[in-house]
């Protein structure tokens, strides 16, 4: 199916790593161009020269996200560059494990500044553009959203807010035929997620217990998987989806376990 993203301008936080990398390797394999916003500029012009290697086109722009100023300039320079924004994918994000018992305000509100503000710093400050391409904004939510996890009160309270804010923007952008959707993420091997095994006695044990729980395959989702499911909801080709939190998890979330 061609997805008809051909040259369309895609900015992608936190887009040359994990799930980010997957993104944008996969909307540039489909003609799309994909802007890649964070701070780490090795691995984004590392993204960047692979993305050329292979006859696609890529850039990138330095931003702390937590910054609104730099938000606004990562967007700014984009539209410079391009003269457009097609799409916004909002994906940087961490889970930092502030939790009730043992975190604090600070903390709390930093975990909410690292992992959702930004989310409508961008979608905010790429409006003026979305509107003139009718174009798509997509989400990367958590399970953590509707399952909890314990221990992570800042990084669930984001995702529940991600939650909100799609079907929030879905509403308030019908009049601009801007679709907003969001991809929510359970088990996805990711370099965050492999430091985190790490950190167990017996990692493969570990990695093992929970990948025994995905019900389809007992295998984590992959990046490619999500990215796939993220070009679509950026394409014409799903013209008619909005405010929609689409799973892509291998049934993890909502599943009966006692199946795997």
């Amino acid at each position: 199916m061609d997805l008809q993203l051909k040259d369309k301008v895609i900015l992608v936080t936190g887009g040359s790593k994990g799930i980010g990398h997957g993104i944008s390797m996969i909307l540039a394999a489909e003609g799309a161009i994909p802007v890649i916003i964070g701070r780490d500029e090795n691995s984004m012009l590392e993204v960047v020269a692979d993305i050329e290697n292979n006859g696609g086109k890529a850039s990138y722009s330095m931003a702390e996200l937590t910054d609104p100023e730099q938000c606004r300039l990562a967007v700014e320079t984009a539209v410079e560059k391009y003269g457009k924004i097609d799409g916004v994918v909002n994906n940087a994000g961490i889970n930092d494990g502030v939790g009730l018992e043992n975190g604090n305000y600070e903390d709390f509100l930093r975990s909410i500044n690292r992992n959702l503000t930004h989310y409508y710093l961008m979608a905010h400050y790429a409006l003026p553009e979305l509107k003139k391409t009718q174009g798509s904004i997509v989400n990367i939510g958590s399970k953590t959203s509707v399952t909890g996890q314990g221990g992570t009160s800042g990084y669930a309270a984001s995702n529940g807010g991600r939650n909100a804010i799609t079907r929030e923007w879905a509403v308030e952008l019908l009049p601009y035929n801007i679709r907003v959707n969001a991809v929510i993420v359970a088990e996805c091997y990711t370099p965050l997620y492999d430091r985190w095994i790490k950190t167990f006695d017996n990692p493969e044990e570990k990695l093992k217990s929970i990948t025994d729980k995905i019900p389809l395959g007992q295998r984590m989702t992959t990046a490619e998987e999500i990215a796939s499911t993220v070009a679509f909801l950026l394409s014409n080709r799903s013209s008619h989806t909005t405010g929609q939190l689409l799973f892509v998890d291998g049934g993890y979330t909502h599943l009966d376990r006692s199946i795997s």
